[in-house]
């Protein structure tokens, strides 16, 4: 069985879903998972989790990702992109480019959100497409969403297209949504294309076809991200041999019985009090024969270490 990630290129036309099934006959292996949904129609990056490494799904949906986003502006949907039945078309011949750009502008920073009804979202055990593919509208809360920047590539009226770079929950169809409301006219998504995920890149990705070519080869292997990738940043953590068993059996870790790696000097040494608290908190943690086997975080208060997400 793999273990790992696929940094897959999804292609318009394909659901996640569909690469995940498609995967698993390139691969032969059902145990697939994917981080974070893309729409049908758009395309880019699609993480792809294989076997022990599916347990990272959940983690990989909470990074921060970036779009390329070609905007309509002048028409809303109910789905919010083009995809779905128009519900009203407004002249953009009184817009300005000066305007337009100002309006999206006003978007980056910390803003609240109202998903779209057409969403994997849930109320009461059902998803919200569900709703509304019943014609019912079902009041959503705004969230609490970062937009870091946003770059404007075009303007070629009624089209705008933008690089927007944003935090986890954001939906680049009710950003539209929201610039084609301030603007007075309407606006929704015509295409998008993710171009990352954390630091996973389109530059990167892999159609569905180069790794069934790469099957066919072999080399599947040489496509295939380890999971420690993901904590690269983080320091690691070496359990010493006499206490194998704790880290074994996936028990809490003293801070004697592991040697910190120093990231810089590739070397290991004892631990000291101000190197163990870090920005998230978070270790890799390899076992006593050098396999990286689990994500532990420091726990002040009790002086400890404890497991955060176990890999074996």
């Amino acid at each position: 069985m793999y273990n790992g990630l696929i940094n897959v290129y999804k292609e318009p036309g394909y659901t996640s879903m569909d690469v995940v099934a498609l995967l698993r006959g390139i691969l032969r292996q059902k145990k697939i998972g994917h981080t974070g949904t893309l729409d049908p129609q758009a395309e880019g990056v699609l993480m792809v989790c294989l076997g022990n490494a599916t347990k990272l799904c959940t983690f990989l949906e909470e990074k921060d990702k970036e779009y390329i986003c070609r905007m309509l502006l002048g028409t809303t949907t109910d789905t919010e992109d083009t995809t779905g039945n128009i519900v009203s078309n407004v002249s953009v011949e009184d817009l300005s480019n000066e305007n337009v750009e100002s309006a999206i502008k006003s978007f980056v920073g910390d803003i609240k959100q109202v998903p779209p009804m057409y969403s994997a979202l849930k109320k009461d055990g059902k998803k919200l497409y569900e709703f509304a593919r019943q014609g019912i509208e079902i009041e959503r809360e705004a969230r609490d969403i970062k937009v870091y920047d946003i770059e404007i590539m075009e303007i070629a009226m009624p089209y705008v297209t933008f690089l927007v770079k944003c935090s986890k929950g954001t939906y680049v169809r009710s950003l539209c949504r929201d610039i084609g409301e301030k603007l007075g006219v309407g606006a929704c998504m015509d295409h998008l294309t993710r171009t990352a995920v954390s630091f996973f890149t389109i530059d990167n990705a892999l159609k569905l076809s180069d790794i069934e070519r790469l099957a066919k080869e072999d080399k599947i292997d040489e496509l295939i991200l380890e999971t420690s990738e993901v904590f690269k940043d983080k320091k690691a953590l070496h359990v010493l041999p006499e206490y194998a068993k704790f880290i074994d059996n996936g028990n809490p870790l003293q801070k004697e019985y592991v040697r910190l790696e120093d990231s810089e000097k590739n070397t290991n040494k004892e631990l000291d009090d101000n190197q163990y608290i870090k920005e998230d908190n978070l270790f890799r943690v390899y076992n006593t024969s050098g396999q990286f086997v689990a994500v532990y975080s420091y726990d002040e208060t009790r002086d400890i270490y404890m497991p955060s997400k176990m890999f074996m």
